[in-house]
């Protein structure tokens, strides 16, 4: 019994001895396989592999902060639609007509020449200006501003409105009372406190107001058109047509100026 037991020992001692010379074997066959100029590329493909493993990790840092990020952001979401909803209630209850006492700088620029004009310089007698009746005195109140809204605008056909915007014809309309505004200084003024410069357009712009259908409206002269915002280009004509045709203004010609006569619109008449 202890000879066989002492042979199966030795047997096995031997299987095992045999199956290390075999992997030996492999190892030696597998190093010949991949000779040395081939360290190298593996150390390549290590770097790689490492560059690989830094960059999904910052994709999965960035993953967090986006995850983190989207609570922040419905939040922010929340408070603007919330805001939209307050600037549209005020939207609905902003009226069209603005008070008159608003006013554009623009009139003080077609009045600079006034200003700049010495007040004391010689004048004919006061008794020499035409006499203004009353339904011209009554026409001499400040322009309103009867701005367009945005349905308005809308109900134009595409090829009218084109590229403008309801702030540029609104703009429009500002400057439009404001040109309205210094024709009407000019008109009112008395003899003695404008310049002699201004006196034959003063004299000019009241025969014009003495018109059938100009008498007791507000008015300007296309000539005095220079902006800010309405100005006599593609644009500003543009505008013009816009502005007829919601009935904010109407046009005459008076010998060899085209007027504008500022008009309420029809849902204010």
């Amino acid at each position: 019994m202890e000879a066989k037991e002492a042979g199966s020992s030795l047997h096995s001692l031997v299987s095992s001895f045999n199956t290390r010379i075999a992997e030996l074997q492999e190892l030696v066959i597998a190093r010949n396989m991949y000779p040395a100029s081939s360290v190298a590329d593996l150390s390549a493909i290590d770097a790689a592999v490492k560059a690989m493993e830094l960059q999904v990790q910052a994709i999965r840092d960035r993953l967090r902060e986006e995850a983190l990020a989207i609570p922040k952001a419905k939040r922010l979401i929340d408070a603007s639609l919330l805001q939209q909803k307050k600037l549209q209630d005020m939207a609905v209850h902003v009226p069209m007509h603005f008070p008159a006492s608003l006013r554009s700088d623009t009139a003080n620029c077609l009045m600079a020449e006034t200003s700049n004009e010495d007040p004391y310089s010689e004048t004919l007698k006061p008794e020499d200006e035409p006499p203004m009746t009353s339904k011209e005195k009554k026409g001499r109140g400040s322009p309103p501003l009867w701005y367009i809204s945005a349905n308005e605008l809308e109900s134009l056909s595409s090829y009218m409105k084109g590229r403008l915007t309801l702030e540029k014809v609104n703009a429009a309309i500002t400057d439009a009372a404001a040109y309205a505004e210094a024709t009407s200084q000019l008109v009112s003024a008395p003899k003695k406190k404008l310049p002699e410069s201004m006196w034959e357009r003063a004299l000019e712009l009241r025969d014009i107001a003495m018109i059938e259908a100009v008498k007791g409206k507000h008015f300007f002269l296309e000539s005095d058109i220079k902006g800010p915002t309405l100005k006599l280009d593609n644009t500003g004509k543009a505008i013009l047509t816009v502005l007829r045709h919601l009935g904010r203004i109407s046009e005459t010609r008076v010998g060899h100026h085209r007027v504008i006569i500022l008009s309420k619109p029809p849902q204010q008449r």
